[in-house]
C-alpha cells in the first residue's frame, strides 16, 4: 500500500481515535493495542489478520498516523460487509467512512491496558472465582448448639489446610484487615449473638461467614497479603494475637504500595466525576439486588412450606385411611367401596412423602445456589458503600481539618511576627507549620491513593456484576431440576391412585 494518508484528508473521528490510542512518547500507536482495537470491532477473526496484514501490523511493531488512518477506513469498509484488500483502498476517493468503535473516550483505556497501568484490573470473575474456594462448617458438638461458644471448621482448598475459629477470631481478623487495607472494600461482619440464639440465626451467621471469608480470600489484593494465609493456615494457640503481630511495624496498605507516593499521575482527569457516577450507579445495582434476593428468598421459603403442606397432606391422607371406626350397617351398600378408598389413601402417604422431600430440596437448592449468590454480591455491594463513606469521612475530612490547622497556624504565625514575640515563640511556631506543611502533603498524596484504591474497586464491583449470569442460571437449573423430580412422582402417582379406586369408578 503505497498511498500515504495525510492528517488534513481525514475526518476529525480519525484524528481523536489516534489522540486516544497513540504513545505520546513515540507519536505511533503500538501494535499490540491496534489489535485490541480490532478485537473491539467484533468482526470476525479471519477479517481482523486481513486488516491487520494490509496495514503491515504486528503486535510487536509500531504503525504510523498513516497506517492506523488506512486501518480504520479498512474496519468501517469491513463493517460494512466489504472484503478488505489493497485494491478496496484504492477505489475509495474522498469519502472516510466512519468506522463503529464506540466513545473515543473509551479508547485510551486500549492504550493504558497495552501499556500496563497498575490502575487496571485485568480480572475476570472466573479468575477471582478460581482464587480459593473456603468452607466454613459448625463444628458438631455433643451437647447441641447452645453453648458458650460456637466454633467453626474453617478449610482453604487454595492453602489445603483446615483450621478452627472462633467467631472472635473473625472479629480480630476483620479489624486488621481494615487497618491493613482502609481504602479496600472490607466486607462486614454479621452481629455477634442475639440473646437466645436459636439454630435458625447460628446457621444464618454460618453462611454470612463464609461468604465474608471467600469475598476476603478471593480479593486480588488480600489474596496476596500474610494476613489472610496466617487466618486460613496458623493452627497454633492465641491465632488472634498471631493476627496481631503481622501488622506492627508494617503499616497500611499506603505505607508498603510503592505506587502510592504517584497515585495522582495514573488516575484519569475526571476522577472525581467518575466517582460520583459510579456512586450513583452501584447505588441503583445495590437496590435492585436487594428487591431480587427478597424475591429469591421468598420462593425458597414457599418452596418450604410447599414441602410441609405436602408432609401433612399425605400424613392426614392416612390417619383417614387408618380410620377403624366402624360402619353403620345401613350403609352397608358402600361399606366395600369405602375399605377399598381407605386402603388407597393409606398407601399415598408414601408419595406425598417423598413429594414433601422433592419440593424440600427445591428450596434447599434456591437458597444455597440462588438466594447465596446474591447475598455474596450484596455484601459486596456493601461493603463498597461503606467504602465510599470512609473515603469522605475519613481522608477527605482529616485533609480539610489538616488545611485548617495549617491556616490557624499561619495566621498565629503572622499575629507573632506583628507583635514581635520573644523568637523562640517564632521558631516553635515555624517548626509546627513545617511540620503541618508534611502532614497535609502526606493527607494529600493518601486522598489521591485512596481515590486510586476506589477507581479499581469498582472495576471489581463491575467484575462481580457478571454472577448475574451465574445466579440466573443457577436459578434456572434448579427450577428444571425441581419441577421434573416432582413431575415425576406425580406421574408415578396417578396410575397408583386409578388403580385402587373401585372398578367402573372415574377418576375425573
Amino acid at each position: 500500500m503505497e498511498t500515504e494518508i495525510t492528517e488534513g484528508d481525514v475526518p476529525p473521528y480519525y484524528r481523536e481515535v489516534y489522540d486516544a490510542i497513540c504513545c505520546k512518547l513515540e507519536d505511533r500507536v503500538q501494535g499490540n493495542v491496534f489489535h485490541k482495537l480490532l478485537n473491539r470491532t467484533k468482526l470476525p477473526p479471519i477479517t481482523q489478520n486481513q486488516i491487520a496484514e494490509l496495514v503491515e501490523s504486528s503486535k510487536e511493531e509500531p504503525l504510523s498516523r498513516s497506517a492506523l488512518y488506512k486501518g480504520l477506513m479498512l474496519i468501517a469498509l469491513a463493517q460494512q460487509g466489504k472484503q478488505p484488500s489493497a485494491k478496496l483502498l484504492e477505489n475509495i476517493a474522498q469519502e472516510y467512512p466512519k468506522p463503529q468503535l464506540g466513545d473515543v473516550s473509551e479508547l485510551e483505556s486500549l492504550r493504558m491496558q497495552a501499556r500496563g497501568n497498575p490502575i487496571l484490573l485485568t480480572w475476570t470473575l472466573q479468575d477471582l472465582l478460581h482464587i480459593d474456594m473456603v468452607q466454613v462448617e459448625l463444628i458438631p458438638e455433643k451437647k447441641g448448639l447452645f453453648l458458650k461458644h460456637v466454633e467453626y471448621e474453617v478449610s482453604s482448598q487454595r492453602f489445603k489446610s483446615t483450621v478452627y475459629r472462633r467467631y472472635n477470631d473473625f472479629v480480630v481478623f476483620h479489624e486488621i484487615l481494615l487497618q491493613r487495607f482502609p481504602y479496600r472494600m472490607v466486607p462486614a461482619l454479621p452481629p455477634k449473638r442475639m440473646l437466645r440464639a436459636d439454630r435458625e440465626f447460628i446457621e444464618s451467621r454460618r453462611r454470612a461467614l463464609k461468604r465474608f471469608v471467600n469475598l476476603v480470600a478471593r480479593h486480588p489484593f488480600f489474596s496476596k497479603d500474610e494476613i489472610l494465609q496466617i487466618f486460613l493456615c496458623f493452627s497454633g494457640p492465641d491465632v488472634q494475637n498471631r493476627i496481631r503481630e503481622s501488622l506492627r511495624g508494617v503499616g497500611d496498605e499506603f505505607l508498603t504500595c510503592g505506587i502510592a507516593p504517584t497515585a495522582k499521575e495514573l488516575l484519569p482527569p475526571d476522577i472525581q466525576a467518575q466517582f460520583g457516577a459510579s456512586r450513583e450507579l452501584i447505588r441503583n445495582i445495590y437496590s435492585s439486588f436487594h428487591k431480587l434476593r427478597d424475591r429469591a428468598e421468598r420462593m425458597a421459603f414457599r418452596s418450604a412450606e410447599n414441602a410441609t403442606d405436602l408432609l401433612l397432606f399425605g400424613k392426614e391422607l392416612s390417619t383417614l385411611g387408618s380410620d377403624t371406626t366402624p360402619i353403620p350397617s345401613w350403609v352397608s351398600a358402600a361399606s366395600s367401596m369405602w375399605g377399598t378408598l381407605k386402603q388407597t389413601l393409606k398407601s399415598l402417604s408414601v408419595e406425598f412423602a417423598l413429594l414433601a422431600d422433592k419440593a424440600a430440596r427445591q428450596g434447599k437448592r434456591e437458597e444455597e445456589e440462588v438466594v447465596e449468590k446474591l447475598n455474596i454480591f450484596l455484601d459486596l455491594l456493601q461493603s463498597y458503600k461503606d467504602l465510599c463513606e470512609r473515603h469522605e469521612k475519613g481522608v477527605l475530612h482529616e485533609h480539610q481539618r489538616a488545611l485548617q490547622k495549617y491556616t490557624s497556624m499561619k495566621r498565629q504565625m503572622m499575629s507573632v511576627t506583628v507583635q514581635s514575640k520573644e523568637q523562640i515563640s517564632a521558631e516553635q511556631l515555624e517548626s509546627r507549620i513545617m511540620q503541618q506543611e508534611n502532614t497535609i502533603l502526606t493527607m494529600e498524596l493518601r486522598n489521591y491513593f485512596s481515590l486510586f484504591c476506589l477507581h479499581q474497586e469498582t472495576q471489581l464491583i463491575h467484575i462481580y456484576l457478571h454472577i448475574t449470569s451465574h445466579v440466573l442460571t443457577a436459578f434456572i437449573d434448579s427450577q428444571i431440576q425441581g419441577h421434573n423430580e416432582m413431575s415425576e412422582v406425580w406421574k408415578e402417582l396417578k396410575p397408583k391412585l386409578g388403580g385402587h379406586l373401585p372398578n367402573g369408578m372415574s377418576s375425573a
